[in-house]
């Protein structure tokens, strides 16, 4: 068996789907943070198991020409961006290798996967979600932890909300207000939120565990100063003993409590909760994907489940004879109304409630839509809906996806109710860090 704290030499073969390189020492499989494939390194193990080992590179004897400093101060300490070590040449090969394993290994899938639609590195994130600790630090949770890491300057982020981020710490020094303990459960504020539009405008969220803040025309003043452009500061109550982020209950500070946005030639009314992709510019390369997928001629009847804030259900109405859109936040739902109001766009139908709940409810009423579109969590598709969707017979099935594993797992799923897998196209929503989204188009 390895040991841990022993340095060994290996060759790296490959990548795991978070981004770790991949050796075998002594018949062992060694994943090994920061490494590029075709490597030969000096490896340092940190954590020694009974099939499988930890480490992390000590020195590079062969380096791989993908190899590039990281241009950011804090990688490796925060847990944010996986693959700052490597070129854009060899992220978009490790997250292709990515899914087309997943769909391999777990999904039992010889589907060739297309070649990944890549967008901005820098500064394309939408919205930002900052966890505060209890010692008042503003920053980004420590890989696999939930240390915050002070962080002042992230590139993946807008820079008006890494303003933003810099004033609001500013306030809780400022008049020394008390950040939540996830052991003792005391303190007020837990996280600070931020969603910004196409033109640059900002809604500013903070969540708390309670119903007021301290100064809270000065928080406003504050955080107007570090950006102009801001809309609305809402705070979000949030007083549940869970790692939840979003609160039930919200209340507004200064100006508005929504954002509008303009995705597809169409205007969107984002409240704090609704669901909407965090990387704009390739979400509208995503959706005409979607459009092109789902083949409509403009007769069809398309359900479109975990529908959030009605982004696709929309854009696929323009499409089609009607859209039926379903999604279990009723803020998105209400948002999604609003939303079909605001663009004139009749031939939706919006409904609030779980999706499969929902999917077995339209299956057992008869509902046949011709296409149906899905856009799960990361957890995937329930058996509930496979099983609903597969007895709808639609003539088509629209998945995206922001998990390569569950939608590996799913197509099978619906491959054993008759399904067949034609194509899937990969996008870099998420560039810098292991994520990555999916298209797949499934024909029954």
């Amino acid at each position: 068996m390895l040991e841990k704290n022993k340095i060994y030499r290996a060759r790296i073969e490959g990548y795991t789907s978070e981004g770790l390189g991949v050796a075998r020492i002594d018949g062992q499989a060694v994943f090994v943070h920061r490494a590029l494939r075709g490597e030969d390194c000096d490896v340092l193990l940190l954590k020694a198991l009974k099939n499988a080992a930890f480490g992390k590179v000590v020195k590079v004897h062969e380096p791989s020409p993908h190899r590039v400093e990281p241009d950011c101060p804090y990688y490796g300490k925060c847990g944010g961006c996986d693959f700052r070590h490597m070129d854009r040449e060899e992220e978009l090969y490790a997250k292709k290798t990515r899914v087309q394993d997943a769909l391999r290994r777990i999904g039992g899938s010889d589907v060739q996967v297309e070649e990944i639609l890549a967008g901005e590195r820098l500064h394309y994130r939408n919205k930002s979600q900052f966890p505060i600790a209890a010692d008042g630090t503003v920053g980004f949770y420590k890989a696999r932890s939930h240390q915050v890491i002070p962080v002042e300057n992230c590139l993946l982020q807008k820079v008006d909300t890494n303003n933003v981020q810099l004033k609001f710490d500013r306030y809780i020094r400022l008049y020394n207000v008390s950040c939540y303990d996830e052991r003792t459960r005391r303190g007020l504020l837990r996280h600070l939120y931020v969603r910004t539009n196409g033109v640059g405008e900002s809604l500013v969220c903070i969540f708390a565990n309670g119903r007021e803040l301290p100064h809270e025309a000065e928080l406003v003043a504050l955080l107007r100063e570090a950006s102009p452009r801001i809309v609305g500061v809402v705070l979000g109550v949030n007083t549940q003993p869970t790692g939840a982020i979003l609160g039930k209950e919200y209340r507004t500070l200064w100006g508005t409590d929504v954002l509008t946005d303009e995705l597809c030639g169409l205007t969107f009314r984002l409240s704090v909760p609704s669901f909407y992709q965090v990387n704009r510019e390739m979400a509208e390369v995503l959706y005409d994907k979607v459009v092109e997928f789902a083949a409509l001629t403009g007769t069809e009847t398309v359900l479109d489940l975990y529908c959030g804030a009605g982004t696709i259900t929309q854009v696929m109405a323009r499409h089609a004879g009607r859209v039926i859109g379903a999604e279990i936040v009723p803020e998105a739902i209400e948002d999604a109304k609003e939303n079909a109001k605001r663009n004139n766009i009749a031939n939706v139908a919006f409904f609030c409630g779980d999706a499969s709940a929902v999917a077995v409810d339209f299956a057992a009423k008869g509902l046949r839509p011709d296409v149906i579109c899905v856009d799960p969590p990361r957890k995937g598709l329930t058996p509930e809906v496979v099983q609903a969707a597969a007895q709808m017979a639609p003539r088509r099935i629209v998945y995206v996806s922001c998990d390569s594993a569950t939608l590996a797992r799913d197509l099978k799923y619906l491959t054993e109710h008759g399904a067949k897998v034609e194509s899937i196209q990969p996008f870099d929503m998420f560039c810098h860090t292991y994520h990555i989204e999916n298209v797949a188009i499934i024909n029954l």
